[in-house]
């Protein structure tokens, strides 16, 4: 019977767990609150793996992104304590912001539809 996920995948989402986890409870710094991890990707061999995130306040993002960057030292010697691997990976954060373009092409297909609406009513 064949893995229906990868060494690789399996890892990044333990990897999301424990870094949400880690940045609610052990990061005390304001610039990172409301900070919510979408998504983990790891090389194939395990050793970098790239963190997007997401924030409820994206007027920050920057200054979000570069304190994340500075704690990733710290972030890592966490998760290897908590992570079972031979090797954890070097942490790089990037800001995801894929919920605001979603929410862009939603008003847009609600104006084209209603733009549609109007015209079919003339």
């Amino acid at each position: 019977m064949p893995k229906e996920f990868s060494r690789s995948q399996r890892m990044a989402e333990q990897i999301r767990r424990e870094l949400s986890e880690l940045i609610r409870n052990e990061i005390k710094d304001p610039r990172v609150s409301w900070v919510s991890i979408t998504a983990v990707k790891c090389s194939k061999d395990l050793t970098s793996a790239i963190v997007y995130f997401t924030l409820m306040d994206n007027s920050n993002s920057d200054q979000t992104l570069q304190t994340l960057n500075n704690a990733a030292g710290f972030l890592r010697k966490q998760l290897a304590s908590r992570i079972r691997s031979r090797i954890t990976p070097v942490l790089k954060f990037i800001y995801d912001n894929s919920i605001e373009r979603g929410s862009e092409m939603d008003a847009l297909i609600a104006k084209a539809r209603s733009t549609d609406a109007d015209v079919d009513s003339e």
